[in-house]
């Protein structure tokens, strides 16, 4: 295959380096708006180099968009118009508008399209669901799920992030109703300032929380953090009548017991996302390949990043106005 890849930052030096070692990937080229950025990480992976609209002309097989986020929608339609299978790294837009512009286009082409959602292909995560949808646990009544960073990204980031609910927990959002296979009905949300002043200026919260309710009932709460000491914490707990599963409790949680005697988790913890989900991106990855040859449908489609934006935009929207919102508002 030949494959393109758009966007030679931290997330597309990962990609590329898996990209470029792949037995199914004969030629990758690599685009950057930044020229010498797009050059300093071909060279070392003994790949080419070329200008962004280069790269769509070379006869690609796939295309992989990992540039910012307000460049996602464009690229995505034009790789759909040129028939080329697109992987892009969420979210699909910054705003409902332009991703159900990118939906239609992609309706319209029939290209596959597939949103990057990386949890969805880590192990914890495919157990839980499997679990869940296989009766294990019983009726569920309760979720809870955590995303904590252990430093907050720079201010530049931040304002032009979307905030912490489209930015960060997007991925909670995603996986609630991958794993559960139920639908949000209304959130509440709250937020704090506990850090860096940069995260007021834009209107954003370092530190957040949720509460969800499903369409059965359950209820959901999340809660995150910009500024986590102990680690890169991501869990997610479902309790039913019948037991209670946790994804993510292993030797490197960031986390420590309070009681005496008990000194697991024995681990350090995890540092970082590409630390923790390393497999998850390359099973997703490969995955994507295997959807660009038609081996497979494509697993996160766009229809799908819009539900996980809607529950985004519906928290966004109950932070600032102090209620809870319900997504039939946003429909």
């Amino acid at each position: 295959m030949r494959v393109g890849l758009l966007g030679a930052g931290r997330i597309g030096a990962w990609h590329a380096r898996f990209l470029s070692g792949h037995p199914l990937v004969d030629e990758l080229v690599i685009g950057d708006a930044d020229t010498r950025r797009a050059e300093a990480l071909a060279g070392p992976l003994g790949t080419r180099a070329a200008a962004p609209d280069e790269v769509f002309q070379a006869g690609l097989d796939a295309v992989v968009i990992a540039t910012p986020t307000a460049t996602h929608a464009e690229l995505l339609i034009r790789a759909c118009e040129a028939g080329i299978p697109a992987f892009c790294e969420k979210p699909v837009a910054p705003d409902l508008k332009t991703t159900l512009e990118v939906r239609a286009c992609a309706a319209r082409t029939g290209v596959p399209v597939h949103i990057g959602f990386q949890r969805r292909f880590d192990a914890g995560y495919a157990a839980a669901r499997q679990a869940v949808l296989g009766g294990r646990l019983g009726d569920l009544h309760r979720v809870h799920l955590v995303t904590a960073d252990p430093a907050p990204p720079p201010a530049e980031y931040v304002l032009s992030s979307g905030g912490i609910f489209r930015d960060c927990h997007i991925h909670d959002f995603d996986i609630l109703r991958w794993v559960t296979g139920r639908e949000v009905e209304s959130v509440t949300a709250v937020g704090a300032n506990r850090g860096d002043g940069y995260f007021a200026a834009a209107r954003d919260v370092d530190t957040s929380a949720a509460v969800m309710v499903m369409d059965d009932g359950t209820v959901a709460t999340m809660q995150g953090s910009r500024y986590n000491g102990a680690g890169y914490d991501v869990r997610m707990e479902l309790s039913g009548t019948a037991g209670t599963w946790v994804v993510g409790l292993d030797e490197r949680a960031a986390l420590r017991s309070a009681e005496p005697g008990v000194d697991w988790p024995s681990g350090d913890a995890w540092a970082n996302f590409w630390e923790r989900f390393e497999p998850a991106y390359a099973s997703e990855i490969g995955t994507f390949l295997d959807v660009a040859r038609g081996h497979a449908e494509s697993p996160c489609t766009v229809d799908e990043a819009l539900e996980a934006l809607l529950i985004a935009e519906a928290a966004t929207l109950s932070l600032h106005e102090d209620r809870r919102v319900r997504l039939a508002e946003l429909r």
